[in-house]
This record gives C-alpha cells, structure tokens and sequence, in this order.
C-alpha cells in the first residue's frame, strides 16, 4: 500500500501540492488526473523520494520515504516524464546498466524486461534510432527490471501518435496483472483506458477521488428554473436525489439516485407540487469527462473572481 498523509511542498509562498492526503491499494490502477501545473509531477516525485515534501508523510508498505528512502525505493519502478535514457547505448547495454545499479543479474533481468516490454526486435538497436514509442518502451523497461511491487509512470504517452498510445496502454494493462500503478496523465481518455480509479488535482489540492464504476453509475439532471427558486430546499430531503447544487443562475445539477427516469420523473413531481416551473430537464450520466469539467470550470469560475 502507498499512503500519502497531508502532503505539501512549498516552493517561496506558492503551494505546488497543499494538504493532499490518499491511499493506493495493492492491484490498483490508479489515474493521477489534473491540467498542467495541478501538482500531479510534484507528488510522484515526492512519493519515489526524488523531491522532499515540506510537510507531511508518504509510506510505502508502511516504510517512511522520508526516513528510509532506499528500502522504499527498492519496492518502486518510476518512469519520469523525461525518459532517463542514455541515446549512444544499445537498449541491452542501457538495460544492463541499469540493471547492475540496483544490484541485479543483468542477464535474467534483461531478459524478462525485455519480453514483458516487447523490446526483442530492437535489443540491439541504438536508443537514438528508436521512435518516441520505443524509447517510451525502453524507460518502463528500466523501470521494471527488478520486478517492483509499485510502478510510477508520468505521462507515459506523451509526444506518442495514436498507434503507439494504444501499444503503451496494452503494455500498462499487462504490467498492472502483477503491480500496484499510478497513471499522472492530463489526458482522460487514458485514464478511462486503464485506470480503476481516478484521483482528480485542481491547484495542488485533491478535487475528486473515486473509482470509476462508481463515476459511472453516478446519473444526473441538469435542471432549471426561476432564477430565484428554491430547488434546493425542494429536493435536498427527497429520497430521489442524491446531492443538489446551483451551477449558475436558474441552473442546478441534481445527482439521482436508483434508475434516472423514475428518479427523474419524481424530481419533477416535486417541483411541480411545490409551486416551481420547469423550463428544462435533461439527464446525464456524470462521468470522468463531465466531473474534470465541472473542476475545470469551477477553477476558472474562481480564478475569474479573484481577478
């Protein structure tokens, strides 16, 4: 398990990552979603020990990055965003080195990286001559010669076209039948793609974190009325509704609960009984698009305000 308690860092008076706290279980794969600058680089460095939080834990089977680094380490893979490659070696001599720095039979660990990453074709071909997909390949590679129990990958398809985007997605489902994964993408397809469950960042702090069934089944209404309504106070005891927030003026978002046309049709019984006009009602179903949306919007919302 990796456990992240109230983790922050600092850099001057601007918080890259305040007060994130959350749990990786063993076997999943979670999705560290966010824009860019959320704070999503900055954890994972924080979590594999390449960067010191300034405030707060981070356990890795109960082991203090902190205050053992190199026993934490030894049970993580990690593949930065910027490809640790060296482009003059071979892909087998990289491997090999790699492999001898962690204290490993180069040979058999070589050997199974290699197969796990698809690699046999290229072995012995130079690093520089190989396409942003295989070098992508090369760097999970590294990352996972000694077998590790938790793999850490930033923006593993970034600069790849969409045949290779679909290759690394299929590699990460292999690899994630024998490890724990975190995915930091800003890309949600990829996280719908391969990830059970989605940990949102919205200016360094944790938005949403759910898994993505449970987004899934998740149905909503887009509602609106009178500006001055009180569908708030109408709905929020109803035994239909799940949660209900205004989204703008006249505008409200009802989340549901139990099958959306019976959940729906009783929402507007009750609103018709209380006195309140309906000039529109429209179900969806609240998805991992339609939360980072709602975040996003939310954000320029108050960033608007501020200004």
């Amino acid at each position: 398990m990796i456990e992240a308690k109230n983790l922050v860092r600092r850099y001057g008076d601007f918080a890259a990552v305040d007060d994130v706290s959350f749990s990786i279980e063993p076997g999943e794969v979670v999705g560290l979603l966010g824009h860019n600058g959320a704070g999503k680089t900055t954890i994972m460095k924080m979590v594999t020990g390449f960067l010191e939080p300034s405030s707060g834990v981070i356990l890795v089977d109960g082991v203090s990055v902190q205050d053992e680094p190199r026993v934490a380490q030894a049970a993580m893979g990690y593949l930065p965003e910027s490809l640790p490659l060296y482009p003059e070696l071979t892909v087998v001599d990289y491997l090999s080195y790699a492999a001898q720095l962690r204290g490993l039979d180069p040979q058999s660990a070589v050997r199974d990286a290699v197969e796990a990453t698809q690699l046999q074709a290229k072995a012995l071909d130079t690093i520089s001559t190989l396409s942003r997909g295989y070098k992508q390949r090369v760097g999970v590679a590294q990352a996972i010669l000694h077998k590790p129990k938790f793999l850490i990958l930033d923006e593993p398809s970034n600069g790849l076209d969409p045949s290779q985007i679909q290759q690394l997605r299929e590699l990460i489902r292999r690899l994630a039948q024998s490890a724990t994964v975190i995915l930091s993408t800003h890309i949600m397809q990829e996280v719908d793609a391969v990830c059970d469950r989605a940990i949102i960042l919205r200016a360094g702090r944790v938005a949403v974190d759910e898994r993505l069934s449970d987004l899934q089944e998740t149905m909503e209404l887009s509602l609106k009325s009178l500006p001055d309504a009180d569908v708030v106070g109408v709905l929020s005891s109803h035994k239909a509704v799940a949660n209900c927030s205004a989204v703008g003026v006249g505008h409200w978002q009802v989340g549901l609960h139990g099958d959306v046309q019976s959940s729906a049709a009783e929402v507007a019984s009750a609103l018709v009984a209380a006195g309140l006009p309906i000039y529109e009602i429209t179900p969806h179903s609240r998805d991992l698009e339609s939360v980072f949306k709602e975040i996003n919007e939310g954000q320029l919302a108050g960033e608007q305000d501020a200004a």
